[in-house]
Parts: C-alpha cells; structure tokens; sequence
C-alpha cells in the first residue's frame, strides 16, 4: 500500500510530461515522415511565431489595462457612497457576464480607425481594439479578485491600523493590500491564462495573430496535412503558454493554503 502511494506522485509526474510534449511530439514526428510537408513547416514557423509574439503582446497589455482599472473598481466596490458605488458594481457585473468575442467586435466597431492628434491622423489598429476588448473583462474578474481578497482581511487588521494613527486610505494602501497580493494572486494567474487563450478571437477582426497566421498558411500551402500540422501547432502552442500557468497557480494555491 505504500509502494502504491509513494509511486503514485511520480507516475502522476511521468503522465504530465508525456502530456505536455505530445503535442509537439506530433508536430515533429509528422514532419519528419514527409520531408517536403518538414520543409513547408519549417518555412512557415518565423510567420507563426510572428503571430504569437502579438497573442503575447495583447494578453499582456490586455492583463496590465485590466489589472491597473480592476484594482480600483475592486476598491470603489467597497466605498459607502451608493453613486460611485453601484456604477462601478453594474460594470462589473455587465462585463463578467459579457462574451469576449462581442466586446472585441464591439471595440472593433466602435472606435474609429484613426484619431487626429493636434492636427496629425494617425492610425488605431485592431490589435489595440482587442486589447481593449480582452481588458474590458479582466478588468471585471480583477474588480470582483481585489474585492473578495480585502474583504477576506480581518477586521482586526483595520482596528490594529487605526489604532496605531493610519486613516482608512493609508491602512488599504500599506497593510490591507500587501495581503490582499498574496491572496489574489493564483486568481489573477487563471485570468491571465483565460485571456491569453482569448487572443485567438482577435484572428476574427483581423488581426495578425498565431490563428490568423495558421489560416493564413493553410489557404497558401493548401495541403490537408499542412493544415492539420498548423493548427495543431496553434494548439501546441497555446498549451505551452498557458499549462505553465495552470501548474504555477495550483502551487501558489497550495502553499498559500498551507501557510
């Protein structure tokens, strides 16, 4: 019984390895038995990679937009003036709610394609309309994060600081916020992870992004097997990206349960 248990962390191990490479594992293997669909990937793989690069650009940017306005609407949450209060709690709950793919349609179409900066036009690109559209709901999951992780502060905790001479505004900002980071953490990571699987949505306005790419490689090549090895290494990709994610934010879980 103890063999069994002690043997069973490692198998687990073992099972998730094989998981994580099979993917790419595939890609390779099916390359290599056709050397010219080899070539045609290999062409192919700077133009893929170039559409990641920008998947990665807009969730990061997305996540910073929508961490920097949810943090403060997580805070307005909680402030007892009923006007600012409930506009900021209808937001949250509108956008929580929203689907990312009609927000980014909706910032599509909404903002203009260039804006005129002291007499100059200059250009607004769809991927910052997506970015805005992907920083629309991250920063809704981010509000009800921040929210939840303060009120999960004891209250003691503001009695200790009004006790030692801190205002409510200087006690959030040096003792109940540092806490709350901790806390917040492993939910910002499953965010992060969800909007950086939603970049693909982005492909469905334009954007020149790892999906984009992979149709875009799939209608030149116009090979079936071409097609299936692009967009499994759309897959792969993503994966790689987001299961590190998915483990580190377990671990955090863990160990911030145990502390």
């Amino acid at each position: 019984m103890t063999t069994a248990t002690l043997s069973q962390p490692t198998s687990h191990r073992v099972l998730r390895n094989i998981g994580f490479l099979a993917l790419p594992l595939i890609v390779i293997v099916w390359s290599l038995a056709d050397p010219t669909l080899g070539r045609e990937v290999l062409e192919w793989i700077p133009y893929l990679a170039s559409g990641f690069m920008m998947n990665i650009v807009i969730a990061v940017l997305a996540m910073l937009l929508g961490t920097l306005v949810g943090a403060l609407f997580g805070i307005l949450q909680l402030v007892p003036y009923r006007l600012v209060r409930l506009p900021v709690v209808a937001y949250v709950q509108l956008f929580r709610n929203a689907p990312h793919l009609v927000l980014i349609f909706a910032t599509t179409y909404i903002f203009p394609f260039e804006i005129v900066v002291f007499g100059h036009y200059l250009p607004f690109p769809d991927w910052i309309k997506a970015v805005i559209g992907l920083a629309i709901p991250a920063s809704a999951y981010v509000a009800e994060i921040t929210r939840g992780a303060i009120l999960s502060i004891p209250t003691t905790q503001w009695e200790a600081a009004k006790g030692l001479g801190f205002s409510r505004g200087q006690a959030l900002r040096w003792i109940i916020l540092p806490q709350c980071l901790r806390r917040s953490l492993p939910p910002w990571m499953n965010v992060a992870a969800s909007i950086t699987m939603g970049t693909a949505l982005a492909s469905l306005v334009g954007v020149h992004e790892l999906l984009h790419a992979a149709t875009d490689a799939s209608t030149a090549v116009r090979r079936l097997d071409f097609t299936i090895i692009a967009y499994l290494v759309v897959m792969a990709a993503f994966f790689l990206l987001c299961y590190p994610i998915s483990r580190l934010t377990r671990r955090l879980e863990a160990r911030f349960n145990a502390a």
